[in-house]
């Protein structure tokens, strides 16, 4: 007991200085740890049933397996979604290419495209529309006040030098649109959807309605950064019957995530996981691995994508959850400091121990030497 405590008395003035010494290097790296990733964010989406919206939902499952609770705020489109995002209501979104073309993004980043959004331009049979111009004095759908479709057709339209009265605009949703284009009560409509939603799918079936080919497709992507020409192929829908019966020619723009700049880095990782799981399968008009991508982006490039399309997931999350991923990465910053004091003062203390014992010896040498 006496032995215990005469030792523990002995190492106190050596040890005690190195303890001191790694308390205070923990207490500076602490200042410097990141803020642990939010569980719970928020997106807007689109209309419910929509594109946007079930890919939402497909994001949302995959985040909960990581422990992430992802809300899902439905709205109209893009152009909502965009202003959602500006008010700081929401955390990411998905947003149209091109809706804010020409306006400066502040406080907004992109994580990539993810998928073509063709424009479908669908009319009566009876009427024919070859060229934008071709819509004059016609009564055509363009898409809900606050959509992506909306902005997209009024910039087509101001280009051609269309405008009210000329042809009578309509904000109706593609739902109602759809159903007073087969039955006749208007002329034409616009939608931006995917090949394989019903809508498209039903009205491509109709012997009723007839599907537009943009003639003059390349001049917009020419005058357009966001817009792609994309064409669908002579009997791409229905062999048998022959569904488009000519080839189509259509414009398209992407959709994009847009999140907020501050956005957790952590975050933005697992994100681009989920995304590029969601979207890397090829679709009508895109190969495998083609999206996500950054080339039609309007939006400036997240720091954590553009490694992520640079060098993949980093490397812990590569092989471990999240949580444990993310809580490896805030304590290296601790960790890093802590070994390098450790290592050179562990070389150095045993030597100045043994020096500060045997000094003591030699006193009582000196003793018994007299």
């Amino acid at each position: 007991m006496t032995r215990d405590k005469y030792n523990w008395k002995e190492a106190l003035p050596v040890y005690g200085p190195l303890v001191l010494l790694v308390l205070v290097g923990f207490v500076w790296a602490f200042q410097y740890i990141k803020p642990a990733p939010p569980d719970h964010i928020v997106i807007a989406s689109g209309e419910k049933g929509g594109a946007y919206h079930a890919f939402a939902l497909r994001y949302q499952k995959l985040l909960k397996d990581q422990g992430i609770d992802l809300q899902i705020i439905s709205t109209r489109g893009s152009v909502e979604n965009l202003a959602l995002l500006s008010q700081g209501k929401v955390d990411m979104a998905f947003v149209q290419g091109g809706v804010q073309a020409n306006k400066p993004a502040t406080g907004l980043q992109g994580l990539g495209s993810l998928y073509y959004e063709p424009l479908w331009l669908f009319h009566k049979a009876g009427t024919r529309l070859q060229r934008m111009p071709d819509l004059q004095g016609h009564k055509v759908a363009i898409g809900p006040q606050g959509s992506g479709t909306q902005a997209l057709v009024r910039l087509l339209m101001e280009e051609n030098a269309l405008k009210i009265p000329s042809v009578e605009m309509l904000a109706w949703d593609s739902v109602k649109a759809s159903k007073a284009l087969k039955a006749g009560q208007i002329d034409a409509a616009f939608f931006v959807a995917s090949p394989r939603s019903p809508l498209v799918t039903g009205l491509l079936h109709d012997s009723s309605v007839r599907l537009a080919s943009f003639e003059r497709a390349d001049a917009y992507a020419r005058r357009h950064d966001f817009l792609t020409v994309l064409t669908l192929p002579e009997g791409a829908e229905d062999l048998a019957v022959n569904i488009p019966p000519e080839e189509i020619k259509l414009l398209a723009t992407t959709s994009d995530l847009v999140v907020q700049e501050d956005l957790h880095p952590g975050l933005v990782s697992l994100m681009m996981q989920v995304v590029d799981k969601v979207h890397r399968p090829a679709g009508w008009f895109s190969e495998e691995g083609e999206f996500p991508n950054y080339r039609h982006m309007s939006f400036p490039l997240n720091e954590q994508a553009e490694r992520f399309y640079r060098n993949g997931p980093p490397f812990l999350q590569r092989y471990l959850p999240f949580w444990a991923a993310s809580l490896l990465d805030r304590m290296k910053i601790m960790i890093l400091p802590l070994l390098g004091l450790l290592l050179p003062l562990f070389k150095v203390v045993p030597p100045l121990y043994r020096w500060r014992m045997r000094a003591r010896i030699y006193r009582w040498y000196e003793q018994l030497e007299e």
